[in-house]
């Protein structure tokens, strides 16, 4: 017997082929076969329900740098909408490929967290995403979106230097583990991230602000927006509160990792009013359109994107191109 989200999907794209508007739009579906909770049999679904409002085109990703490829590719080729399918990093891919062009960017869920997609407004559940974006087929209204960028690379989200990018760098090695645990193993990965790098001796870096100011510490969080992330469906704040379409950037610094420390800062990110900013031992930032973060003792320092590890280095310039990416939720 089918899983409940599947035969969901079944019938929704049943109800939707009845239909047949004279006018489609040209769809491309970038789909990331490995993500998290993508099947064969769950994307030919979603292709066959869109099917009933686009004129949809199916792309599989064969590895990094291929939906940056395929987006640049569509928006050469002029299509209305491309649809990345899978997790935050193939969104990433995906904004990277579309960042200065006219062709609107949405998602569909397929990954642990689908952060740019809940921010956006996009229902977290497959089924729900499906139906929401062939509503929008009938309402088409798409925007613009700021895409921040660090040492050259866009990001939609949230960037970080420090404790969050090795947790996320352990994860990445576990894909196994991240697919099946989700949000748990995360948290295996931030405890044994935290005893074995960062309660003794951990790396040091300083972020430097336009106005001068040297914020030292050992992990930096670069966000245009708000949440960092989720864990399951719960928000997790870090950096104060921002907008997608600001033109500015926020963040915070965490001066120290202490086993004192560490509890009250994991309770005020997940506070619904407790400000980490306020935090005796985080330096918040705001309203920025470029720092620097260095590492402050000669060592490298890993520096995540969207949720991807993608380098470690020992300098991290950050910026923002305003509205450079079109979307539509």
């Amino acid at each position: 017997m089918a899983p409940a989200p599947l035969d969901s999907l079944e019938r929704l794209a049943d109800t939707w082929a009845l239909d047949d508007p004279t006018e489609r739009k040209r769809l491309l579906i970038i789909v990331n076969p490995y993500a998290t909770t993508v099947s064969v049999r769950l994307k030919n679904l979603v292709v066959y329900a869109l099917q009933g409002r686009y004129e949809v085109t199916a792309a599989e990703t064969t590895g990094r740098g291929h939906a940056t490829e395929l987006c640049r590719e569509a928006a050469d080729e002029g299509y209305d909408v491309v649809v990345a399918f899978g997790g935050d990093g193939t969104v990433n891919e995906a904004a990277n490929g579309l960042a200065g062009s006219a062709v609107p960017l949405t998602c569909l869920p397929g990954g642990a967290t689908n952060v740019f997609g809940k921010m956006l407004g996009i229902p977290g559940e497959i089924v729900d995403a499906t139906e929401h974006l062939l509503r929008l087929a009938d309402d088409w209204h798409p925007r613009r979106v700021d895409l921040p960028r660090v040492n050259g690379r866009h990001f939609t989200f949230s960037a970080g230097l420090g404790l969050d990018a090795s947790v996320v760098e352990r994860v990445d090695s576990h894909p196994y583990r991240k697919a099946h645990f989700g949000a748990w193993y995360y948290t295996y990965a931030a405890i044994t991230s935290f005893l074995g790098g960062y309660v003794v001796n951990p790396p040091r870096l300083e972020v430097e602000l336009p106005d001068g100011t040297v914020l030292p510490g050992v992990t930096a969080i670069v966000q245009n927006s708000d949440p960092y992330t989720y864990f399951q469906n719960r928000p997790v704040r870090v950096a104060d509160p921002g907008a997608l379409d600001s033109g500015l950037l926020n963040g915070a610094v965490l001066r120290r990792s202490t086993p004192t420390v560490m509890p009250t800062v994991i309770w005020r990110v997940f506070s619904k009013r407790a400000l980490l900013s306020r935090h005796r031992a985080v330096d918040g930032f705001t309203g920025v359109e470029e720092l620097v973060v260095r590492s402050a003792d000669g060592r490298e320092l890993p520096l995540q994107v969207d949720g991807d590890h993608i380098a470690d280095v020992a300098e991290a310039r950050f910026g923002i191109a305003p509205r450079a990416l079109a979307v539509v939720s």
